[in-house]
């Protein structure tokens, strides 16, 4: 399972990791809840050829059409650049290739050459995984030593109306003024959303997500997700 996985993982990867940290200022355990939630470690990369994928949605599929095609248009010029054979690459039905299921896009603008070989593998090579999932989380913008999320308490019946999702509306101030209370006293500077955690049989948990929780977001838009990713973090 993914719980025992991980720490394997970490074992065997700690020297990249610790690196990838210095580097790029994102923690270990994020950058393996990211590989984890993805691929469960690379258990589970996508058997689909990249290019069919691709295409099939590019020009049969129901929406964001273009976003494919461009997607699409990436991948040949990835293929072109590297010298990866486009009709070998393997990944998700969407699309998304590798340990860290990147879109074409992505592989060629975040991924780097972490293992110094001079070719940037992201199937075959954990230690490029390890640094390109660090290198994207710093490229929109992680803020290396705060806290992307903390608990918040909102006070009973004002639930509903408080709850933003992706939204960050809120200034710290604001929710306090509202009968917020937070977990924490020191918070990270900036706006913050605030996100309902539904619990079957119990009553939810609501976060308030800071920079990081949105740089998480724009991995893959959904707070389920970035709250996912933390939680195995």
């Amino acid at each position: 399972s993914p719980r025992d996985a991980g720490p394997q993982y970490w074992e065997t990867y700690d020297g990249q990791l610790q690196r990838a940290e210095q580097e790029f200022g994102v923690p270990a355990e994020v950058i393996l809840g990211i590989i984890g939630v993805e691929t469960a470690f690379g258990q589970n990369t996508g058997s689909f050829r990249v290019v069919d994928s691709l295409t099939t949605i590019a020009f049969d599929g129901h929406r964001r059409q273009e976003y494919f095609r461009d997607e699409l248009k990436e991948l040949l010029l990835l293929a072109h650049e590297t010298g990866i054979d486009p009709l070998a690459l393997k990944g998700s039905y969407a699309g998304a290739m590798g340990l860290p299921q990147f879109m074409p896009s992505s592989y060629r603008r975040y991924a780097v050459d972490f293992d110094g070989d001079r070719v940037v593998d992201l199937a075959g090579s954990a230690a490029d995984a390890i640094g390109s999932v660090a290198s994207y989380l710093r490229a929109f913008g992680w803020t290396t030593g705060e806290p992307p999320t903390v608990s918040v308490q909102l006070p009973s019946g004002k639930e509903a109306e408080l709850v933003t999702g992706l939204q960050r509306i809120y200034s710290v101030t604001q929710l306090r003024g509202q009968g917020a209370k937070f977990s924490s006293s020191s918070l990270p500077r900036g706006l913050c959303s605030v996100i309902e955690l539904p619990a079957p049989g119990k009553r939810s948990k609501y976060l308030a997500g800071f920079t990081n929780f949105a740089v998480i977001i724009q991995y893959n838009r959904s707070t389920f997700y970035a709250a996912a990713v933390l939680e195995l973090a």
